[in-house]
């Protein structure tokens, strides 16, 4: 750090820099001058004067040596009352206490727990959802991974068997190229066996039994668990009721929000439906919501609205560095306040007024 002394503590450039704690004193420094003029016009009435004849002064006074002597003997005449000045503003500047503020955030978040189950059934090959249901869901949920942060994710894929594709994991990057690889090939038994996707997600997440000196149950237990169950909602195959597993993730606290993946269209070729019942049911029961996704965009929103409603709970700790600089400013007002006292009790204050 520079000496108090430097001209560095002058600089413009540093006072952008400064956090002046009470501005008020820096704004007395311009009523200073104001007070000198009060006390000049006071006493210039009380002084007194001595008319002596200068006739023969003015006459020797035409040399220019004369008349620069006489110019700086004037200037130095206001040397008091300046140093006077500059030091009362000094200490107003120390008053104002400058400080530089260095302010580091820090932000703790122990995130949530989220499994993803989705459907990769023949029905999710149907092209209401452009291009079709499982590529525009696979899609969404690679910018629902995106969005969040310190979130452990995983992944469950279901048709007529349910299978845990990727565990509980903050490794996103792994968990998107999952995603992308989806297909509605990669299951050969045919149906929908929504309740056995559920216990596969409820499996991954669940509470383990804890020892009596088992400090991460405790952990565990803060955090927020939930199931989102992207399906067309037909329940047509598995060994578990859905609304047993919906059940049994309420008993372990964990949240269940349900998709409904298409709209009902019926054609001379297939007949494409949508049991929105079951899933309803199943958001009910796990204390969750229920949605409609009948387009890409609508899809997003749901995405978005369930990003909105399952925030991880964040700790923000805000550190400050402060550095006070007062005491430079202070220096430098007694020093100009010394030599004022300086000035005032020498031969040199007794010459400057005259």
């Amino acid at each position: 750090m520079e000496p108090w002394y430097s001209p560095h503590w002058l600089s413009p450039a540093l006072w952008k820099q400064f956090h002046v704690v009470y501005p008020l004193a820096l704004s007395l420094i311009p009523a200073v001058p104001v007070l000198f003029l009060i006390r000049y016009y006071l006493n210039r009435k009380a002084q007194q004067r001595l008319n002596i004849s200068t006739g023969q002064l003015y006459a020797q006074a035409g040399s220019p040596r004369v008349q620069l002597r006489r110019s700086w003997l004037s200037l130095l005449r206001y040397l008091l009352p300046v140093s006077v000045f500059i030091g009362i503003g000094f200490l107003l500047a120390a008053l104002a206490r400058p400080q530089i503020v260095r302010t580091q955030r820090d932000e703790q978040s122990e995130g949530i727990d989220i499994m993803l189950a989705i459907d990769v059934s023949e029905s999710m090959s149907e092209t209401d959802l452009p291009p079709n249901r499982l590529v525009a869901a696979r899609k969404v949920a690679q910018l629902f991974v995106n969005s969040r942060k310190n979130d452990r994710i995983g992944l469950v894929v279901f048709a007529g068997e349910a299978f845990s594709l990727c565990p509980l994991t903050t490794d996103y990057g792994l968990l998107k190229q999952y995603l992308n690889d989806l297909n509605s090939q990669m299951i050969r038994t045919s149906g929908t066996a929504i309740g056995d996707a559920l216990a596969r997600c409820i499996n991954r997440m669940r509470d383990r039994i804890p020892s009596s000196t088992d400090t991460a149950h405790i952990e565990n237990q803060e955090r927020t668990k939930v199931i989102i169950l992207l399906s067309d909602g037909d329940n047509t195959a598995g060994n578990l009721d859905p609304i047993t597993a919906a059940r049994l993730a309420r008993a372990f606290g964990i949240r269940i929000y349900t998709i409904a993946v298409g709209r009902p269209v019926a054609s001379s070729v297939q007949a494409v439906t949508v049991d929105e019942g079951i899933l309803k049911t199943i958001a009910t029961t796990g204390n969750g919501s229920f949605f409609r996704a009948t387009d890409t965009r609508r899809l997003q929103s749901i995405f978005a609205e369930i990003n909105r409603l399952e925030k991880s709970p964040i700790r923000v700790r805000i550190y400050e560095d402060i550095q006070d600089f007062y005491r430079v400013y202070l220096y430098w007002g007694i020093a100009f306040l010394l030599l004022a006292l300086l000035l005032k009790n020498t031969i040199f204050g007794n010459v400057l007024e005259d």
